[in-house]
């Protein structure tokens, strides 16, 4: 952690403290102090320091002797603690009012308040953590499904950092070879064995590609994925929300441009948060208030992941139908696109995908939930959900744009191994090696620790 000394002294020298447990009413509730004060502190609110790692029933007084609560201390010394610091855990009664004052009585004993992620800041800077890591502590606390917890979990065991540290150490080792290679000609080792060097760079090269594909799924497990419905009026699309939500969130009825504004729902397909956007049906129209809605709709469009297509299958069979439809499409963004043919119900259609022209359509009807199954399947692969098991990990967009770059830089490198430019295929593996060690932290800056951390909660 020798990049982060200047960060790490000014960081060190004070004492923090925070609620650790959510705002509101709750049986218990947690006071976390960390720094080199919280001995002193803990003489002061508790009259004595508690035994290390010991749970003790006492009551907690401000600095006048008035009992502000009564609950548990735990004490946890330095380095044995989530920190690496002293660390003192006032676990009391959760209500907002009794929390609020063991803090300012805290505060008042020479604490300041943490910022948010501070607590894990510190982890990481006391090498308590890597950054992977403690981002999953924040990863871990959101997971909005099973699988993403416990993708999360798996990063903050420290599966996704054991990987990356595989690659670099490959990296090394490669990078020993080359380079001694380049300071010691005189040693005669044959640096232009390709066939030698290259048996050692691909395994890498592969390795990589897996992490990369992790990541991607990881990531979708954490952040979601987005797509728009799109369509003319009374095609269905709220219909096809309701049906993929299970839940009645938009108003349905038979009267076209009922949808005026911008309709979000989040549901879970194999635990991915899918965003789904419902919007006002594309028309000319001379409401204002529509109007607006369908300004809102391109907007979200040109956001989006991709767009659903939605048409009226009972409409497509003649020729104004199908040409409101063309026109539709002639003016969406360049969005990827999935196209959808509703109301197979009223027609002699059959769930499933069909050909029509140069794309694929998938035929359905929201009423009755045919051919559901298979648009939540075609979902899941646009977002590159492979598997469900339990070997996943979490990551996050940070992560994989390192990944990307080290692809690159190997990439680069594979073309200068073939040009026998030694000097600069040495470079690109120390670039690759590089922006790796931006995942762990090994290579970071404060900049970066300070948009990490400002993401945790405070009390992390």
């Amino acid at each position: 952690m020798g990049d982060h000394q200047a960060h790490r002294g000014l960081s060190m020298r004070d004492t923090i403290a925070a609620i650790a447990t959510a705002r509101g009413v709750g049986g218990v509730g947690i006071v976390r102090v960390s720094g080199p004060h919280s001995a002193a502190i803990a003489e002061s609110i508790l009259g004595t320091v508690p035994q290390a790692r010991v749970a003790r029933l006492t009551s907690f007084k401000d600095a006048n002797g008035e009992v502000l609560d009564e609950g548990l201390a735990l004490w946890f010394p330095a380095p044995h603690s989530f920190t690496g610091e002293d660390v003192l855990e006032l676990q009391g009664h959760g209500g907002p009012i009794v929390l609020d004052r063991l803090l300012a009585a805290v505060l008042l004993q020479g604490a300041r308040l943490a910022r948010p992620g501070e607590f894990s800041e510190r982890a990481y800077l006391e090498g308590k953590l890597d950054l992977v890591q403690a981002e999953a502590i924040a990863d871990l606390i959101e997971s909005g499904s099973e699988q993403a917890a416990r993708a999360a979990l798996h990063s903050l065991q420290g599966e996704f950092s054991s990987r990356i540290h595989t690659l670099v150490e490959q990296l090394t080792r490669l990078r020993i070879q080359v380079e001694a290679t380049l300071d010691f000609p005189e040693e005669e080792i044959d640096f232009f064995d390709e066939a030698a060097l290259s048996e050692r760079f691909t395994p890498i090269v592969q390795a990589l590609e897996q992490v990369i594909a992790q990541a991607r799924e990881g990531a979708r497990l954490r952040d979601g994925f987005t797509v728009v419905l799109a369509g003319p009026p009374n095609v269905g699309k709220s219909s096809v929300l309701n049906a993929l939500a299970q839940t009645e969130r938009a108003i349905v009825t038979p009267i076209a441009g009922t949808t005026r504004d911008v309709l979000r729902e989040t549901i879970l397909i194999d635990g991915m948060p899918l965003h789904v956007i419902d919007t006002a049906g594309l028309r000319q129209s001379a409401d204002p208030v529509e109007q607006e809605g369908i300004r809102r709709a391109r907007v979200e469009m040109e956001r989006a992941e991709r767009i659903l297509v939605i048409a009226d299958a009972t409409n497509l069979a003649n020729a104004a139908g199908a040409a409101e439809v063309e026109s539709i499409l002639q003016a969406l963004p360049q969005v990827p696109r999935s196209y959808l043919r509703n109301k197979i119900d009223l027609t002699d259609g059959q769930a499933g995908w069909i050909e029509e022209g140069t794309k694929q359509e998938l035929q359905l009807s929201a009423q009755t939930g045919a051919g559901l199954d298979l648009l939540r399947a075609h979902l899941r692969d646009l977002a590159g959900l492979q598997s469900t098991d339990a070997s996943g990990f979490s990551a996050r967009r940070r992560h994989i744009d390192a990944l990307l770059r080290a692809r690159c830089a190997l990439e680069d490198a594979r073309a200068r191994l073939q040009e026998r430019a030694g000097e600069l295929f040495a470079q690109d593996l120390r670039s690759a090696q590089d922006a790796l060690g931006e995942i762990t932290g090994v290579v970071t800056s404060d900049d970066l620790l300070g948009r990490i951390f400002s993401e945790f909660c405070i009390g992390k």
